[in-house]
């Protein structure tokens, strides 16, 4: 795993039913694709990861397809099958994707599709409308990640997307921007039209000013959470496979700087609970 568990506790409880909605699974029988990066040194498996879950108070989780895998979504959805009702998926689908694997896949648990434009992603931005447009009957969510400094480029094809979808990872913003930007303006104007959620996630791939608080993200995920507390989620995004195991960071800690920004315990089940069950769990509670 990339961090030993020490018996430390989050200082804070999470709610009761509380979902991880982004981590990454990966076993040593399926190998890396071309395309896509190497599997991490240690291998994380579901074993691992309900070590994890356990030691964090949560009850259910979503895993998202890595991009090791590429196309391939067999390693996430033999977890998803361990998990049943638990769990859901965010997979990687192509324009090529048939219906019958789609339902196949939503039977197994998928509910999300993963558009990456970052760090070696299997489908990119081009092929969101189609991949939106293939999974628009089952009732998915798209999974978007970019650079966000590009967001004032990006957001007509955004506002182009049916359904709901998520803007991963705070933005990804590369270097963060302030707050009070005009990119994170254009973000607010997105979330305000109604379909779209922001992941609080890896805000160590992003932060410049560094842990343990992460302040550059620390201030823009308040803005979002006072704005519209109905439109966040977060995910641990366990393992932390975009550094070395030694400088993963603790995932208790992790937590802990996290809740710090949420102001109260209203606002904690809307992002821990609420949302994430809206957006993944929707008509099946």
């Amino acid at each position: 795993m990339a961090r030993t568990l020490n018996g430390q506790s989050p200082r804070i409880a999470l709610p009761q039913g509380s979902v991880d909605s982004h981590i990454h699974v990966y076993s040593p029988k399926h190998h890396a694709l071309p395309g896509g990066p190497d599997l991490p040194a240690d291998v994380a498996s579901l074993a691992d990861y309900r070590k994890v879950q356990q030691w964090l108070g949560l009850n259910k989780v979503v895993i998202t397809q890595p991009n090791a895998y590429q196309t391939d979504n067999t390693c996430m959805l033999e977890a998803l099958k361990e998990l049943g009702d638990n769990g859901r998926g965010v997979v990687v689908v192509t324009p090529e994707t048939d219906e019958a694997t789609l339902q196949h896949w939503h039977d197994l648990g998928a509910r999300g599709a993963r558009i990456m434009e970052l760090t070696l992603g299997a489908v990119r931005l081009k092929d969101l409308l189609k991949v939106n447009a293939k999974i628009r009957p089952l009732d998915w969510t798209c999974i978007v990640q970019f650079n966000g400094r590009e967001i004032l480029d990006r957001a007509p094809l955004l506002n182009k997307i049916q359904g709901d979808y998520v803007i991963d990872h705070h933005g990804k913003f590369l270097p963060p921007v302030t707050p009070d930007s005009k990119e994170f303006d254009q973000l607010l104007r997105l979330i305000d039209k109604g379909n779209c959620y922001y992941k609080i996630a890896a805000c160590y791939e992003s932060s410049v000013t560094g842990g343990p608080d992460y302040q550059d993200i620390a201030d823009l995920s308040k803005r979002i959470i006072a704005h519209a507390p109905e439109r966040v989620i977060w995910g641990s995004n366990w393992p932390h496979v975009s550094g070395s195991p030694e400088d993963a960071p603790n995932d208790v800690q992790l937590l802990d700087t996290v809740m710090s920004w949420m102001p109260d315990e209203k606002t904690r089940q809307a992002i821990f609970v609420d949302n994430p069950n809206r957006l993944y769990w929707r008509n099946e509670r």
